[in-house]
Formats: C-alpha cells, sequence, structure tokens
C-alpha cells in the first residue's frame, strides 16, 4: 500500500478516519445483509468484495463475465481472508443475458445490490459498435438491473460513475452521466446511491497497469506529459463504493475531496517514480522509432526508454473535477468524504427518447457514430465533445 501511494505522490491512505469512525457500524450492518455485486471481478469490483467479504456478510454472490478474473478473485479471497460462514459464490455470467435474467428469478433476493461493471475506457468509444455496447453495458444495463433490484425488494442499489461524468467532453462520461440519469429517474421506487472518483492506479487496462506490462516485456513507457489526473488506490475505491452504498442517502453520489493529500499528478510524473521504484533511470526519447530501439539494449544499463508527449487524441480532458458549479453539496457529513446530494429531476420524454431511439438502431443492425453522438447531445445539450479523428488506439 504504502510503495502505491508513494507512486501516486501521496503518503496517507484517503479515508482512514471516515472508516475508522464508521467501522463498528458498517461492519454491523455489513454481518446483518446480503449482497450481489456485479462487476465484482474488475479492478474495482474485486476491491468492493474484500471489504464486504471481511466483514463476513450472510451472504455474498458475485457475477462477472471474466471467468478468468473470478477464479483470481476467489484465489485472492481464499489467500487473503480466508472463509466466512455467510454464503460465497461467483457466476460467470453476463449481466445483458438471459442466463443473468434467469439466476436472478431464480436467486435474486438480496438486501444491497452493487454494480461495478462498466466500460470505462475513452479508447471504447472511437467507433460505432463499441460505442453502442458501451451504452448498453453502462446505461441500459443498469437500469435493467435496478429494474430486477426493485422486484426483488432490495433495500439499496449502489452504481459507479465517474469524474468524467462532471461536464463530460468525451462519450465515455456522457454515458456514464446518462446513466445518472436513469438511475435518478428508478429511485422513485428503490433507494440509490453512486460515486465517482478519480483514475484507479494501476487497475486492469489502465495506463498505469500498462506500466508493468511494457517493463514485462522489455517495451518503452509512454505517456503523456501534459495531462495530470487524481488517483485513488484499489482499496481506496473500494472503500468509497462500500460507504457510499451502506451511508448513501437516496440519489447522493459520493466522492474524494480535494485537499493537501489527493492532488493532482502527470502521467509522465508516475512513469519517472514507477521506473525508479523498479532501479530503473529514465532516458527521454524523441519519437517511437527510437523508444522501440533503445529497449533492446538501454534496461542492461539500467536505463528505460519513455516517450513523454502531449496529448492531441480524442476525449482527453485538460483537467479533472468530480462535481459541477451546479451541483449541491454535503461538504460536512464526513472527513474526507463529499456527497453530491440530487433532487429527483429528471426528463421522462426525453430518457424515453432515448431509448426509443438508441433501441431502433440496433433493431435495424444499422447505425453510424454520428447517429448516437446526435442522441447523446439530446440528453446532454452542453456536452462539450469534439472529434479530432485521432484515437489513442493510434498511438504507442
Amino acid at each position: 500500500m504504502q510503495r502505491l501511494l508513494a507512486l501516486i505522490g501521496r503518503e496517507k491512505a484517503l479515508f482512514t478516519e471516515d472508516i475508522k469512525q464508521y467501522e463498528r457500524e458498517l461492519s454491523n450492518i455489513v454481518t446483518a445483509s446480503s449482497f450481489l455485486v456485479l462487476g465484482g471481478a474488475g479492478s474495482i469490483g474485486q476491491a468492493v468484495v474484500k471489504e464486504i467479504f471481511k466483514r463476513s456478510p450472510k451472504k455474498l454472490h458475485i457475477v462477472d463475465i471474466s471467468e478468468n478474473n473470478m477464479v483470481e478473485l476467489v484465489r485472492d479471497i481464499r489467500s487473503s481472508f480466508g472463509y466466512i460462514d455467510g454464503e460465497f459464490k461467483t457466476f460467470a455470467l453476463d449481466i445483458g443475458s438471459v442466463e443473468y435474467d434467469a439466476f436472478i428469478a431464480a436467486n435474486g433476493r438480496y438486501d444491497y445490490v452493487l454494480n461495478l461493471s462498466a466500460l470505462k475506457h475513452v479508447r471504447s468509444e472511437k467507433d460505432a459498435f463499441t460505442l453502442m455496447r458501451m451504452i448498453d453495458v453502462n446505461i441500459f444495463n443498469t437500469d435493467k438491473t435496478l429494474v430486477q433490484a426493485r422486484q426483488k425488494r432490495a433495500k439499496k442499489y449502489f452504481c459507479v460513475s465517474t469524474d468524467k461524468a462532471a461536464n463530460p467532453v468525451n462519450l465515455m462520461g456522457a454515458s456514464k452521466r446518462i446513466m445518472e440519469m436513469f438511475v435518478n429517474r428508478r429511485s422513485k421506487y428503490t433507494k440509490v446511491s453512486m460515486a465517482r472518483f478519480a483514475n484507479v492506479a494501476f487497475s486492469d487496462g489502465s495506463l498505469l497497469y500498462g506500466f508493468n506490462k511494457r517493463i514485462e516485456k522489455r517495451q518503452p513507457i509512454v505517456a503523456p506529459n501534459d495531462i495530470k489526473r487524481y488517483f485513488v488506490t484499489p482499496h481506496e475505491s473500494g472503500e468509497l463504493c462500500l460507504m457510499s452504498c451502506i451511508f448513501g442517502e437516496n440519489r447522493d453520489i459520493f466522492f474524494p475531496k480535494l485537499d493537501d493529500a489527493l492532488h493532482l499528478i502527470s502521467f509522465a510524473d508516475i512513469a519517472v517514480k514507477y521506473l525508479k521504484s523498479k532501479g530503473y533511470e529514465p532516458y527521454l526519447c524523441k519519437d517511437e522509432d527510437e523508444a522501440r530501439a533503445k529497449a533492446k539494449t538501454l534496461p542492461d544499463e539500467g536505463k528505460w526508454p519513455c516517450l513523454f508527449t502531449k496529448s492531441d487524441t480524442t476525449g482527453e480532458k485538460d483537467f479533472e473535477e468530480f462535481y459541477t458549479d451546479k451541483e449541491t453539496l454535503d461538504m460536512d457529513k464526513f472527513q474526507n468524504l463529499g456527497i453530491i446530494k440530487n433532487e429527483l429531476a429528471y426528463d421522462e420524454n426525453l430518457l424515453n427518447s432515448f431509448t426509443k431511439s438508441i433501441n431502433a438502431m440496433k433493431k435495424s443492425l444499422h447505425w453510424s457514430k454520428e447517429d448516437i453522438v446526435k442522441e447523446f447531445f439530446r440528453l446532454l445539450p452542453d456536452l462539450n465533445y469534439e472529434d479530432k479523428k485521432k484515437y489513442l488506439d493510434e498511438k504507442m
């Protein structure tokens, strides 16, 4: 934990004081409750599962589409925590499938349903087909599982949003903002809460996760030098989600407070810290060709080729924010957790029109990215999206 904190420029964990203050109440609630965690084998999902498991719930069921990640999660749980008296089971299911619907019909009674499933990468919005799947996963699957939670009389439904949903500039962030609107609508019938938080350091598929792979494969480290982000550890992401799930009031969105403990740091700065922790000095290269060539010899000299460049791809936000100036905040309830307080406010006609239009596209098996973007703008007229026609997959 301390090594990871050092890599992201911090000395201490964010939520230690809040967890300590509420631990007895948190543990009592978890121990007496049953949980369903959707997307529980991803980086954030695994962190949440561990936070629940170690407090000995009555029942903990995990659903994830990745069979391999699920196997590793179970091995990790058994190796770290052992066993609990309650029921712990995993299910390799696609939330959008009929098999999942049958699972819920047969076994769907839970006190708390937590949805951590998501398409989280900006690079996933580059084409019309993956973008459509992003809508299904981030918006429609959330809406579907929320309806099912209501039908099975769950006490609470929690789902993860993103800091990129605040004044979004990319379609991934926009999909999560639209998800928040759909969740708000269902809050009339089921108590809901959410969380927006920063990049999860070294989470699956992230740029920092890629640093490990580049070292393993003896390849250059590449990072933008003009993009700064807030980072939380996987453990902190699990704590934030569980705190929002258990203590969030209806429609609350939890987020980390900004203070001296949480500050912006560039990907390039983290790359330098990371390499030095591995015993290497960064060697700055002028282009991709030089970086690839130097990777063959420099590591043997205790150096590692790096390519730090300015960002020029679609969807990159110059700065990060957890809330907008139009949202009402509660900054007093917790020491290091802020809360966005949402009223019951949504436009039924706009949400229904969005659903109808997207479903019509899917039924026709023909749509363009432009068609989808138009529907996004109908729901989010202030969306600050610009397609630069260059995406991360076109860079090293």
